[in-house]
């Protein structure tokens, strides 16, 4: 990985951490915090190669798209996952049916309007 990469990766990090319990944000806005407002979807790569040591020191379930939904991935297990953390931590996740192309269908959605946590600014220090 490139200084830069790893860098990115590490505000990514950072900046998730900060998102407090039972609360979610989205990628974009994950992007916009980190000063790099253009890569929502490098968000999504860095939270998709999260070191397995790191699971339960980023709160990486806490990122939804920007339609609050639970983005499908090569594997649905990741999606449910993501689902069922959500719901033990009292957010509402509402079945959104099933993506045709993905067995077992997507992870659910959930209302930015009540859970979503936006802030103008954070200190990644």
């Amino acid at each position: 990985m490139t200084p830069e990469a790893e860098s990115f990766y590490d505000a990514v990090y950072t900046c998730v951490r900060l998102i407090p319990y039972a609360r979610v944000t989205t990628y974009g806005h994950i992007a916009k915090l980190i000063d790099a407002p253009r890569n929502s979807r490098q968000v999504g790569q860095a939270l998709k190669y999260l070191p397995a040591d790191q699971h339960d020191d980023v709160p990486w379930h806490r990122v939804v798209s920007s339609s609050g939904k639970i983005s499908p991935r090569e594997r649905m297990e990741g999606a449910r996952e993501q689902a069922s953390i959500l719901r033990e931590e009292g957010v509402e996740v509402v079945d959104v049916g099933i993506d045709e192309r993905l067995e077992g269908g997507g992870g659910g959605k959930v209302s930015l309007r009540m859970y979503g946590w936006f802030p103008e600014v954070v200190d990644l220090d």
